[in-house]
Order: structure tokens, then C-alpha cells, then sequence
């Protein structure tokens, strides 16, 4: 016992006088500045490529909203939210998994979109062939013609009269900032009017058990808890994943 004193004695000593000397080695180890200011520039070409990685900042903070309002990702997400509400699962799928799931089905419906626009705009602009503005109008074409062939007149109508822009004579007269907000208009009735489809058989099932459980007088049971198994059942017998997402896809030809 006292051996193990004596030797605890002589470690904790030891610790503090090599503490000196290691704390004088850490104060030699040299230790990075980073500066960020704005000085002034030297030329025509170093304004333009602050003003291209403004611009590029700009893009990347706006891509989430531009990929879900510009695309085929609100109406997808919205009927696979629909489907999971219906079928009571309650966080089943989660909603990463969903939102995982929406995003690779957007890809895959855009995927020609996407493809278009690489070939006609992106690639000419990398290799230097074409401007920025030549670009951006080669590019934005193949998604306003995507949004066109999805977007009701209706809603274009009503938002070309909030805008107050003059009524356009054709598809290119209509600004891409009208189109946008009517596009997602349109996207978010479709996918309304498809989640309303998927709820009617889970809400037969639904009532079908309400009315089982009242009639056997089992008022304190909650139908949920019964009904959940056999909606689940049901959606595996119709392979009904298949089904909805053979529907999405479809509903974009």
C-alpha cells in the first residue's frame, strides 16, 4: 500500500515538472492567419470574376427553391405525404426517406430536362463558346417549356393579372417570374386532386371498421389501431408503391 503511494506521489511530480516544458513546446508550433477583406482591384477581369462567384453565391443559396418550385418535386412529395396521412403510419416512411425518395423521382422525370440543358447551355458556357446571358437563355428554355406543358391556363391568367404585365401574345412573351408561382400553383391542384384518389380506399377501411367496432358495442377501441393492419395489408396486396408511383410518373407524359 504504501509503495502504491509512494509511487502516485512520484507521478503526480513528475507531471508537474515536464508541465513547463510542454506547455513552452506548444507555444512553438505555428498557427495559421486566415485575412478576409476587400481591397481594390487590379482589372477589368478580377471585378468580373468577383461579380461571377457573387452571382454563384446568389444561385446556391436560391437552388433549394428553384428545385422544388421549378420542377416536378412539389407535386411528388406532396402525394407521398398524402399517401403516408392516409395510410396512418404516422412517421413511416420518415420524412428523410420521403424527401430522399421525391428527390431521386424528380431526377429521373427531369433527367431529359437536365440533359438538354448541359448539352445546349451549360457545356457551350464552360468551354467559353457562349456568354453567360446566351446561357442562361439556351438553358431556361427547356425548363419553361417542362413548366408550360404542366401549368393550367387559369393559373397563368390569374397570375399574369396580379403581376399587371400586359397580356402576352405567346409563351415567350410570358416573364419567368409569372410562370414560376403558376406553375406551382398548377402542381400543388394536381397533386391535391391525386391525394384525394389515394384516400378514398384507406377511408372505406376506415369506415368499414368504425362501423364494425360500433355495431359489437367496442366503443373504448380505438378503430386506428384495427384498421391500420389491414390498410397496410391491402397497400401490400395491390403493390400499391408500384401503383402510386406508376401514376407520378405517368401523370407527367
Amino acid at each position: 500500500m504504501k509503495k502504491l503511494i509512494w509511487l502516485t506521489i512520484l507521478g503526480l511530480a513528475a507531471v508537474f515538472w515536464l508541465a513547463p516544458d510542454c506547455s513552452a513546446q506548444a507555444t512553438t508550433i505555428p498557427i495559421p492567419k486566415i485575412n478576409i477583406g476587400v481591397s481594390q482591384a487590379r482589372g477589368p477581369q478580377e471585378v468580373a470574376l468577383s461579380l461571377q462567384i457573387l452571382f454563384l453565391m446568389t444561385v446556391l443559396s436560391l437552388a433549394p427553391s428553384l428545385l422544388i418550385l421549378t420542377t416536378c418535386f412539389t407535386r411528388i412529395v406532396v402525394v407521398l405525404s398524402f399517401l403516408r396521412n392516409a395510410l396512418g403510419t404516422q412517421q413511416m416512411p420518415p420524412n428523410q426517406v420521403l424527401v430522399g425518395f421525391s428527390l431521386f423521382l424528380t431526377f429521373l422525370v427531369m433527367s431529359p430536362v437536365f440533359a438538354e440543358i448541359n448539352k445546349d447551355a451549360l457545356q457551350p458556357y464552360l468551354k467559353s463558346k457562349i456568354s453567360l446571358q446566351t446561357a442562361y437563355k439556351t438553358g431556361v428554355a427547356p425548363l419553361r417549356k417542362f413548366m408550360f406543358k404542366q401549368t393550367r391556363e387559369k393559373d397563368l391568367s390569374l397570375i399574369i393579372h396580379v403581376a399587371k404585365i400586359a397580356r402576352p401574345k405567346n409563351q415567350e412573351d410570358v416573364p419567368t417570374f409569372v410562370l414560376i408561382p403558376a406553375f406551382a400553383m398548377s402542381e400543388f391542384k394536381t397533386a391535391f386532386q391525386i391525394g384525394f384518389a389515394v384516400f378514398i380506399p384507406f377511408l372505406i377501411i376506415d369506415m368499414v371498421i368504425s362501423s364494425t367496432l360500433m355495431s359489437m358495442g367496442m366503443l373504448m377501441l380505438p378503430p386506428m389501431m384495427i384498421s391500420l393492419p389491414f390498410k397496410i395489408l391491402l397497400f401490400v396486396l395491390v403493390d400499391g408503391w408500384h401503383l402510386v408511383v406508376k401514376s407520378l410518373l405517368l401523370s407527367f407524359k
